[in-house]
């Protein structure tokens, strides 16, 4: 299960979705946007936008389902409730939950994190301690996870120095047509954007 806002989806969620499907050697990776975010103090875009950026961005590799049982789901998200679906879907199988180092640095305070490691395996790739729209990967100094005490498997990659919340801010400071996104986003997630007019207002 690979889950998160995606809004938008960019380079370092494909990087990630790339190294999970082959260090893990996975079946079948799950992307999952978020429905209702209990923990984000923001207002997502709609789970259609997210969704179609999520097909766009991820939907030509081998393997992986874009899933959209959490938007479609009433009331807040959690990822218990969706690895408790998957271990029916899958029974018998090793389920992996696949995080950037951020999210596991906030993991307790998840609703019911016990719960989630009950159910999958944390597979982690670290990132950068400074994160830019504009941000040189050479320079990328990684988060130190040696402190957080949550079992978990690394994934190895390359850190990649952006973050969605970079991304929606560098748009909102373009021109409309954002010459310049591809080399922040897939360019299916570059046509979308422009397209439909995505994070030209603040959020």
């Amino acid at each position: 299960m690979f889950g998160g806002a995606f809004d938008p989806p960019h380079w370092a969620h494909r990087a990630l979705a790339e190294t999970a499907l082959q260090q893990l050697a996975l079946d079948a990776l799950h992307v999952m946007p978020t429905g209702q975010a209990w923990h984000k103090a923001r207002v997502l875009s709609p789970a259609a936008h997210r969704l179609a950026m999520c097909q766009a961005a991820f939907g030509d590799l081998d393997r992986v389902h874009i899933d959209p049982r959490e938007i479609q789901r009433e009331g807040p998200s959690y990822t218990a409730d969706t690895l408790s679906e998957l271990a029916v879907q899958y029974p018998g199988a090793r389920l992996y939950l696949v995080l950037g180092a951020d999210q596991l640095m906030a993991f307790r305070q998840w609703s019911r994190w016990e719960e989630v490691l009950s159910y999958a395996t944390l597979a982690v790739a670290n990132r950068p301690i400074h994160i830019a729209a504009e941000a040189d990967e050479q320079e990328a100094v990684e988060a130190d996870l040696n402190a957080v005490g949550i079992p978990f498997e690394r994934l190895d990659m390359p850190l990649h120095p952006t973050s969605s919340t970079a991304i929606r801010a560098h748009v909102h400071g373009q021109s409309r047509r954002h010459p310049d996104l591809e080399v922040l986003v897939p360019a299916g997630v570059a046509r979308y954007i422009s397209d439909h007019h995505l994070y030209e207002t603040p959020t």
